[in-house]
């Protein structure tokens, strides 16, 4: 048997991996982390066409196209390492069929394409089940699949605005702001995460498989703050920017050089007596005084921080106990001594690419026995021939008759 997936608790649960953009890719990464052994079931156009006519977001592993720019997106590879690939055509009956045969050896099968992909394919969970009744089933459409809204076209930016997020960001009341980095696509991922990894527990039990559905933009109402709260008790909301409604001083305040900043927040007035000795303020000013002060705190604060570079006031603010960080740029957030000592990120892929590692530390999980990402369908033998037991020749078979792929078509 091919040596199959990384060492971790999760070791023996076999992973169907149907996902695709943010949101599932992340889910299953963490399970392929964990020790799942995932199988990456891809479609012949899932990475792109063989000729690319402009640079992925996020461009290309080692900064150039090459002879196989489909293996090389650097967003796709950071999500896909621990897998093996199976590029197949469901649209076929043949694809379809073999997939089915994956499913009776499978413990999950995920994906989150729009609430009519799976069923339009023949491969709803009724379909599913039939195959095997101890399937866990993970489902993510941006908004269900019931509802008015089931059938809408669902991207992370736009679900967190009707989400009731957005209400509450930017700079102030009359200028909301958006994240703009589809921040309900992980929110849905560890939410999937911790449904999944609930459900295998069940199984032990019941014996029976179970049906997960994740709705993006549920994800991101249930991150509604105390503004609900506020809402219901007859209060107005209102975005306040970087600050906050009870602390002061808080929020991301300039430091010497160019677009350099830094956060602080001071949380009790412990705190406060120890700040308000470096600025020169009054130390015995309680919570509700400091917020009619907000801006002569504010303002000597900028001054403090004036000749201050933003690791050496984060430095001086910690040593008297207040929370407070640089901003970090993304440079300045790989070099970072605290991730480098960790050993956070990991360069498993082409030319080192440094990845996001795991936040999951326990023992049994080894990065050391992770993988990069697998080129498009280079393990269609391996997956067919240790999941179903098929022939070399049945295999070769399936690759003449357009059934499986290793490259995108043309």
């Amino acid at each position: 048997m091919t040596q199959t997936a990384a060492l971790g608790p999760l070791a023996g649960v076999k992973i169907l991996d149907l996902t695709h953009v943010w949101a599932g890719p992340l889910a299953v990464r963490y399970l392929s982390d964990l020790g799942a052994e995932v199988v990456k079931v891809e479609a012949p156009f899932g990475r792109g066409p063989q000729v690319f006519p402009y640079a992925p977001l996020g461009g290309w592993l080692g900064g150039e196209a090459g002879d196989d720019p489909w293996n090389r997106n650097a967003i796709f590879a950071k999500l896909m390492r621990n897998r093996r690939s199976l590029c197949i055509d469901l649209k076929s009956e043949t694809g379809r069929n073999t997939l089915l045969e994956l499913v009776a050896e499978a413990d999950v099968l995920m994906e989150n394409f729009s609430a009519r992909a799976m069923p339009s394919l023949g491969l709803g969970y009724e379909e599913l089940r039939r195959s095997n009744k101890r399937l866990i089933y993970v489902t993510m459409p941006g908004f269900g699949h019931e509802g008015p809204l089931k059938e809408r076209v669902a991207f992370g930016p736009t679900v967190e605005a009707m989400s009731g997020l957005t209400e509450m960001l930017g700079y102030g009341p009359e200028e909301p702001r958006n994240t703009a980095m589809a921040l309900m696509d992980p929110i849905t991922a560890l939410n999937s995460v911790a449904a999944v990894v609930t459900a295998l527990q069940e199984r032990e039990t019941s014996d029976e498989g179970v049906r997960i559905e994740m709705s993006l933009h549920e994800g991101g109402v249930a991150y509604s703050g105390p503004w609900l709260i506020d809402w219901q008790l007859g209060k107005p909301n209102q975005s306040m920017g970087n600050a906050h409604p009870e602390l002061v001083p808080h929020g991301v305040y300039r430091c010497a050089g160019a677009d350099q900043w830094l956060a602080l927040a001071c949380c009790n007035d412990d705190q406060w007596r120890s700040l308000a000795e470096l600025l020169g303020l009054e130390t015995s000013w309680t919570r509700q005084v400091r917020q009619a002060h907000t801006q002569q705190i504010d303002a000597a604060i900028d001054l403090w921080l004036a000749p201050l570079s933003k690791q050496e006031a984060a430095e001086k603010l910690q040593a008297i106990g207040i929370a407070a960080g640089p901003v970090n740029t993304v440079p300045d957030m790989v070099a970072d001594p605290q991730v480098e000592s960790r050993g956070f990120f990991v360069p498993y892929e082409r030319f080192n690419t440094p990845m996001p590692g795991t936040p999951i530390k326990m023992e049994g999980v080894d990065p050391d026995t992770w993988s990069a990402c697998p080129a498009l369908g280079a393990d269609n033998a391996s997956v067919l021939a240790d999941w179903l037991g098929l022939s070399e020749e049945t295999i070769a078979e399936l690759a003449s008759a357009g059934v499986l792929h290793d490259k995108p078509p043309m």
